[in-house]
């Protein structure tokens, strides 16, 4: 019991929002795609293949950022307590579940033709050096945008085998979106991370916090309104896509920078924002 514990923290199994806010932009390609026209019997079964791919890549993904974060992490109040920065298990062990977990996400996504498979092994490179941006960079969260959203196109040519403009213009509109929730979250660990010498679009942004959260969401907004009203005939006004604005707009009411707790909790809120989005393509 005490392995599945630490297996359990390891993973974040226990986080759902992680693995959540993985599998909603692969949700978001698929429904757009059948939106769009595409004829696919497939669709059901790739939902599922999608969210046990989430479930497994942001598994291995939480392990491999513990790997590389563990000195780091014993410095942050929030982070140090788990499983590799409290000692409790060794980096051998966590890597032998990275490839577990990497092995049966493989046999998930041969499940799909050959682009989407040669797709899925180019994710690898972005989920795994993903931890190493916080150090040279101010903008990870920009680079997270980039990985947790390549699901959409993912799904696309899962779908339908080839690329159009306007699923990459959903990929970016979930960029931006990522780009300003993640900045939310990452006001949480401002001020250790500012002793630390850690980088984040929170401390880049500090003092113009909600403005840069604000543009985030607008972008992403217009560009999904574009979309929606003009190409695949989503009305505006209609109600899951105004509960989709409206949780975005909460949002930035609603966290404080001095509060990390309304920080996460704004965070969470996200994946009420990836049903609402997922409910507006779907009806």
């Amino acid at each position: 019991m005490h392995d599945l514990k630490i297996f359990i923290e390891l993973t974040r199994l226990n986080k759902p929002i992680g693995f959540m806010l993985l599998f909603w932009p692969c949700a978001w390609g698929l429904n757009y795609a059948v939106h769009y026209g595409v004829q696919n019997s497939n669709y059901f079964f790739y939902l599922l293949l999608f969210f046990l791919g989430s479930v497994l890549m942001r598994s291995a993904g939480c392990i491999v950022n513990d790997i590389v974060d563990k000195d780091l992490d014993q410095k942050v109040e929030r982070t140090k307590k788990r499983p590799l920065a409290s000692g409790e298990i060794g980096i051998k062990k966590a890597s032998s579940y990275v490839l577990i977990l990497c092995s049966i996400a493989f046999l998930v996504l041969i499940q799909f033709n050959h682009k989407t498979i040669l797709l899925g092994m180019s994710s690898m490179i972005l989920a795994f050096s993903y931890p190493f941006m916080k150090r040279i960079t101010y903008w990870p969260q920009l680079f997270l945008g980039l990985t947790f959203n390549w699901g959409i196109i993912m799904a696309w040519f899962a779908m339908d085998n080839q690329i159009n403009y306007e699923i990459v213009a959903l990929y970016l509109a979930a960029i931006f979106w990522t780009l300003g929730y993640d900045t939310i979250y990452g006001v949480q660990d401002m001020s250790d991370d500012e002793i630390i010498g850690i980088k984040s679009t929170a401390i880049k942004f500090k003092e113009n916090i909600k403005i840069f959260v604000f543009l985030c969401y607008f972008v992403s907004i217009i560009i999904l309104t574009y979309l929606f009203s003009f190409k695949i005939g989503i009305n505006f006004f209609s109600l899951f896509f105004i509960l989709f604005i409206s949780s975005l707009l909460f949002q930035i009411i609603y966290f404080k920078k001095d509060n990390p707790k309304t920080c996460l909790d704004a965070f969470k809120i996200n994946n009420l924002s990836g049903l609402f989005l997922f409910l507006s393509i779907s009806f």
